[in-house]
């Protein structure tokens, strides 16, 4: 009798960040992958500024291996330092997945982080959230953002807008200035973010009336990280929230251009 096919392992790499409680973050995040899917080997590994590296980590394991990137949109990470990491590694099968967002999944934990720092339900249409994402000069990582932010105000029923920290604008304190002059008298940024770090410092500073925390080790981004994971594994798997990701293909992001909204 031999042995079936080895199961791949989950390789979630992050950006990375010299943060403690970013690094923190990330690990329980991966604690949580693992409650999720006991049976399924997740390793981590960073980009840039923290320990260890996807080639370190890679250097280790044998086996088909899947790529899951803690990134929130498209971009040069995702068309170049991954296939980059894969392709300095061809003793091993690796498959790339798509970036997290966007993603119902994303709203739903987004909505949650809101609710955990005191933002209560709407109560009137005087209400509005500023989608607080990192930013980029990537026209399809703005895209993605803007999508995301669509999502979030389906899910709160009401208005939603995306701002950045970097790379584009608006940003937040623009958005939140905006929208008070508009007639909102209640506005909230939502931290379009994974982990604590720079960028999450800098979306206190935009004057709204509250500011959620980062996505960090939420439920459903781990649920998210598996349904990734899922998409290019092969693993036969049924999504844990049984729905398909908005706007995407389950593919390999690492085989082909990405596909276009």
């Amino acid at each position: 009798m031999t042995d079936g096919p080895t199961a791949p392992t989950l390789l979630a790499v992050a950006h990375g960040t010299q943060d403690s409680a970013g690094i923190a973050t990330y690990r329980a995040l991966l604690d949580e992958i693992r409650a999720q899917r006991p049976d399924l080997t997740a390793r981590l590994a960073f980009l840039g500024l923290a320990p260890p590296t996807p080639a370190q980590v890679l250097a280790d394991l044998r086996g088909p291996v899947v790529l899951v990137p803690l990134l929130l949109s498209t971009g040069h990470h995702i068309r170049g330092d991954l296939p980059a990491v894969r392709a300095a590694s061809p003793h091993l099968d690796i498959r790339v997945a798509a970036a997290l967002g966007p993603d119902p999944l994303l709203a739903a934990a987004l909505g949650d982080r809101l609710a955990e720092a005191g933002w209560s339900p709407a109560r009137s249409g005087s209400d509005a959230v500023v989608l607080t994402a990192a930013g980029s000069t990537d026209p399809d990582a703005v895209a993605d953002t803007v999508l995301m932010a669509d999502l979030l105000r389906q899910r709160l029923g009401y208005r939603v807008i995306p701002a950045y920290l970097s790379g584009n604008s608006p940003t937040p304190a623009y958005a939140v200035g905006a929208l008070r002059a508009a007639g909102h008298r209640r506005v909230a940024v939502a931290r379009y973010l994974m982990a604590p770090g720079h960028f999450a410092r800098r979306a206190r500073g935009a004057g709204a009336c509250l500011t959620s925390g980062p996505l960090g080790e939420h439920p459903d981004v781990a649920r998210l990280v598996l349904k990734r994971f899922d998409e290019v594994s092969g693993c036969a798997v049924r999504p844990r929230d049984g729905a398909a990701p908005a706007g995407r293909e389950a593919r390999d992001v690492s085989t082909g251009p990405r596909a276009r909204r």
